[in-house]
């Protein structure tokens, strides 16, 4: 627990500190694990060389440290991509990339006594080993961690250590899996190969401001609600985390992951449910996950499985590309998990709480669970002159129940209008000033407006 509050406490400073960045020409890349093999994650942890630079925290857990130059090479915008090779395992599993903050000068760490946020996440495919096919990559858009890499306050204290997780099992005999179902693996435990590259570059048009606060609210929490290690109410999906402000805090988001897990008899794994997200008891993110096609990641999928083969029928037929016949999975094998970003606008000094509920998730028999990570951070951003010019608008009226007006500052005529949700998604788009936003459910959005000359401005937008 002290370790715990100190750290908050910290991150709090970092309010006021000034990151530092290198201006760069070309794009910098870091390959941080190249070929990094993963072993069964049940079983006891092997003694195989690990790679360079890089300690096991466990079969299923590489980290390795960023140094200062690294740290120093990144610019303000950052693609990590992870690329995994089948080996002994040919079912559907979780991975990620977490972010570890471990005390400054130390070689090696306990992974549960250092405090981490996740990155990404992602689910490996159905792949056989011996088929063409034989990579499958995620690709997820961290610009906002590099206000991370470049804080002082955090990297004069912290070394920040990159993990790379993949879980898998082989199975075997009376189990299934790879060890019986694919050629060369009955008697072996390395399931997956992995490699994690950074790209970044440095935007001139996008300036960040030098007062980055970040806090660490949850990592991997395993939301259920049959008992009270994963929910806050016995026989309710709900869970609550306070935190303090010790400074009012503009330009707040929360970053959200969260899967469902967990293959009991009431295949919750395979039910969609609304999720609820609240700040202060106010509702400020609503969500469903999946339900889109899964077909774009079939391809991975080398190892036949009724995930994307319709199994009622038979011969069974590969599902179709459309989103009626995607609409009870939560997630695609072979696709990364979405990282919600959560507009709260400026939060004041003070207790706060982030609150998650899944109201009508059912966990029959004890099983299944909705892993959780959220983060809370809050920067200033603004777009160049290059870009943003002297136009901007502004919106009447903000909040709106129905119809809103972008009204330009200079009199400067619209080219087209786009309202985007806190999932990323165009709710709406047009070429009038005057927007129907009727439809839309309550909760923060952000218009983007391009003007005749191409130059475009971003507004946030409350819908009420």
């Amino acid at each position: 627990m002290r370790k715990k509050l100190l750290f908050a406490s910290f991150l709090c400073f970092s309010l006021f500190s000034s990151p530092t960045l290198r201006a760069q020409e070309e794009p910098y890349t870091l390959q941080v694990f190249e070929g990094a093999v993963f072993y069964g994650m049940y079983e006891a942890t092997v003694s195989e060389p690990v790679p360079d630079g890089a300690i096991r925290n466990s079969n299923s857990s590489y980290g390795k440290m960023l140094t200062e130059d690294q740290l120093a090479s990144f610019g303000n915008t950052l693609t990590m991509t992870v690329t995994l090779n089948p080996l002994c395992d040919n079912y559907d599993r979780i991975g990620n990339v977490n972010l570890a903050f471990v005390p400054k000068g130390q070689t090696t760490y306990v992974y549960n006594e250092v405090d981490r946020i996740e990155l990404g996440r992602f689910i490996t495919p159905f792949m056989d080993m011996n088929a063409t096919l034989q990579e499958v990559p995620y690709e997820f858009d961290l610009d906002n961690i590099t206000q991370i890499f470049h804080d002082e306050s955090i990297t004069s204290v912290y070394d920040l250590w990159v993990e790379l997780e993949v879980y898998g099992y082989q199975g075997g005999p009376g189990q299934g899996g790879a060890a019986v179902e694919i050629d060369g693996c009955s008697d072996r435990n390395d399931v997956y190969q992995g490699n994690l590259e950074f790209t970044s570059t440095n935007n001139p048009l996008v300036i960040n401001g030098d007062d980055n606060f970040f806090l660490p609210l949850s990592y991997k929490y395993e939301l259920k609600n049959y008992t009270l290690d994963g929910t806050d109410v016995l026989g309710e999906t709900v869970r609550t985390i306070n935190f303090t402000l010790e400074e009012a805090l503009p330009n707040a988001k929360f970053y959200l992951i969260t899967s469902n897990h967990g293959s009991n008899s009431g295949g919750e794994e395979y039910i969609r449910r609304q999720h609820y997200v609240y700040l202060d008891d106010a509702e400020v993110a609503t969500y469903k996950p999946g339900g889109v096609s899964c077909v774009p990641f079939f391809n991975y999928n080398t190892q036949p499985s009724c995930i994307y083969y319709d199994c009622s029928q038979n011969p069974s037929p590969p599902r179709p590309d459309n989103n009626a016949a995607w609409s009870w999975n939560n997630w695609c094998p072979g696709d990364k998990i979405p990282i919600r970003v959560i507009e709260l606008g400026d939060l004041a000094a003070g207790e706060h709480s982030f609150r998650i509920e899944v109201p009508d998730a059912v966990f029959n028999d004890g099983q299944g669970y909705f892993p959780m990570s959220v983060y809370l951070q809050g920067f200033s951003q603004t777009l160049g002159t290059e870009d943003f010019s002297t136009t901007a608008f502004s919106l009447f009226p903000n909040p709106v129940v129905d119809i809103a007006e972008v009204q330009t500052v200079d009199g400067s005529s619209i080219s087209n209008v786009t309202v985007v949700n806190t999932l990323g998604q165009i709710v709406y788009s047009g070429t009038s000033e005057k927007m129907n936003l009727s439809q839309l459910q309550s909760g923060v959005y952000i218009v983007n407006v391009r003007f005749d000359d191409n130059r475009t401005a971003t507004q946030k937008l409350i819908k009420s």
